[in-house]
């Protein structure tokens, strides 16, 4: 027998951007329900380790534009400039609010002053502008303190909960949430604002630096309810994470601060790569690092490249996260050069939504990882992930409290219980291996041809049976897109389209589900690149 329960606002997720959202939305007085599938803190955000990028006025020559601009350029042209502006603008007093909620951030020891934070830098920035907690434990840091919050205003949250469809009423409008306990007993929450803050969708690969839970439930979600989708080919791979031989699932990430701290790539005979391939050298951006890193392993017949940190006085105290993981495989990075692969980190595009996180779906938000504001484009600036979070995050619970007024239908539609699934371990192999970095149009089509061959239709009864339809969804998706843009674009590197092509940068691709459920790129996308 199905429960129901009501809310005003009902939050899938538990990052930095849920969770900001959930404190925000009891502070404006709504009834607000956090679902998550594990524990309230096992989502992304407390693996991420480099910091928050942000402009507080205190160094010497950084400015909002200065940060806007690397943004832009790391974005290869996709980019949405006005988005851009308004979330870079809004991290400085996005990050105090943070810190009052009880963040505490590294801070440079000054007996003449009140302390400041500590500053690093990563690729793709032109100044020393990233806070960062733990030395490298940021993401823990926020995560713990924006939890302790919630336990503070005794927030309700669901653990153990898996959505499985955003309901809508008849006008089309988001209604509430359907949701599987770890049982697999279902339930309802009615509510007339739905925020999707789940993350990305690492997991749609064999070796990843997300979570376990990263499986793309929000972005299905989503364009099951009628959303769009865009920007899904935008896949980017972390240029550094820990080699410790052939491994599937989530892997230890060297954070890019330790490049930026004046750590060197160098293949396997010893030899510095990246000064000539970027005028950034070892701190270009990372869709740059990603393949150059990705061609050199290919031409030396190597399984990884070296990341030399042995000239970097005070290593474990600076990444103590990044040490304790180099310990568990006999590294020392003070003596050793540390070795490192690319893998899948994180998804610049997501459900379509604006920076007060409003999709196409009256009721329905996103924000985060989830969502594709337009701040990222192409490729992701390094530490913004956390800033858009925070930003939007809090913008999205005034646009619910703007928008209650709407007219809304009593009656929800229910939701067709068969949906397409494919085994788990087909769907990565074939993405891990034809849609990584470097894809061809064979090898795409080849993907394509593995996931239809392997696809059911099924109703999931349990969390696996959702993972696995998200996956098997997204799978579809990333492989529509990135099939469809036959060019070189910030992460999206076509190895038989390898130069860019800017008829392609006039609007990203959307992606939507057709009338039989099957994701496409919506016909207007094409109009700029005809």
């Amino acid at each position: 027998m199905t429960w129901q329960a009501e809310a005003d606002l009902v939050v899938v997720g538990s990052g930095v951007a849920g969770l900001t959202a959930a404190l925000d939305g009891v502070s404006a007085g709504l009834r607000v329900v956090v679902v998550t599938k594990d524990d309230v803190d096992a989502g992304s955000t407390r693996w991420a380790q480099g910091g928050v990028a942000v402009v507080l006025g205190d160094v010497a020559g950084d400015s909002v534009d200065a940060h806007v601009a690397d943004t832009l350029a790391a974005g290869g042209g996709l980019n949405d400039a006005a988005a851009v502006a308004a979330i870079v603008g809004a991290g400085p007093g996005a990050v105090r609010r943070l810190r009052e909620r009880g963040a505490l951030f590294d801070a440079v020891p000054d007996a003449t002053r009140p302390a400041r934070l500590d500053r690093t830098r990563e690729g793709g920035h032109s100044a020393f502008r990233v806070v960062h907690a733990g030395g490298d434990a940021t993401g823990a840091e926020i995560e713990r303190a924006l939890v302790a919050a919630a336990r503070k205003r005794e927030l309700t949250v669901l653990t153990g909960h898996v959505a499985t469809d955003v309901l809508r009423d008849r006008t089309g409008r988001a209604g509430g949430l359907a949701v599987l306990d770890g049982v697999g007993r279902p339930g309802v929450l009615r509510a007339p604002a739905v925020l999707l803050a789940t993350g990305g969708y690492g997991q749609l690969y064999a070796s990843t630096t997300n979570p376990e839970t990263a499986t793309g439930d929000g972005v299905a979600l989503a364009l099951r309810a009628g959303a769009a989708a865009a920007d899904l080919e935008f896949v980017q791979f972390h240029p550094t994470v820990l080699f410790s031989g052939p491994a599937v699932g989530r892997r230890p990430l060297v954070t890019e601060a330790v490049r930026g701290e004046g750590a060197i790539l160098r293949d396997r005979a010893g030899q510095a790569f990246m000064a000539d391939v970027h005028p950034l050298a070892d701190l270009a951006p990372r869709d740059v690092v990603a393949a150059a890193i990705t061609r050199r392993m290919a031409e030396t017949g190597a399984d990884c490249v070296f990341l030399d940190a042995t000239g970097l006085d005070g290593f474990a105290g600076r990444f103590p996260t990044v040490s304790a993981s180099c310990r568990e495989i006999g590294i020392d990075p003070a003596r050793d050069p540390i070795p490192v692969t690319p893998a899948a980190h994180y998804a610049c595009g997501g459900v379509v939504a604006d920076v007060d996180g409003r999709t196409g779906v009256p009721g329905l938000y996103a924000a985060g990882e989830v969502a594709r504001t337009g701040l990222h484009g192409a490729n992701r600036l390094a530490s913004n992930s956390l800033l858009e979070g925070l930003v939007v995050g809090e913008r999205v619970v005034r646009a619910v409290v703007a928008d209650r007024n709407g007219v809304r239908d009593a009656d929800l539609v229910p939701p067709s219980p068969a949906v397409p699934v494919a085994d788990r371990a087909v769907v990565q192999r074939a993405m891990s291996t034809c849609a990584a970095i470097g894809r061809d149009g064979a090898g795409l089509a080849a993907a394509s041809d593995a996931v239809e061959a392997a696809t059911v239709l099924a109703a999931p009864v349990d969390r696996s049976g959702v993972e696995d339809a998200a996956l098997t969804l997204l799978a579809q998706a990333v492989l529509a897109a990135a099939g469809t843009r036959r060019e070189s674009r910030g992460s999206h590197v076509r190895t038989d389209f390898p130069e860019r092509d800017d008829r392609w940068q006039a609007e990203s691709l959307r992606i939507v589900l057709d009338g039989a459920g099957r994701p496409v790129v919506a016909t207007d996308a094409l109009a700029g690149a005809a």
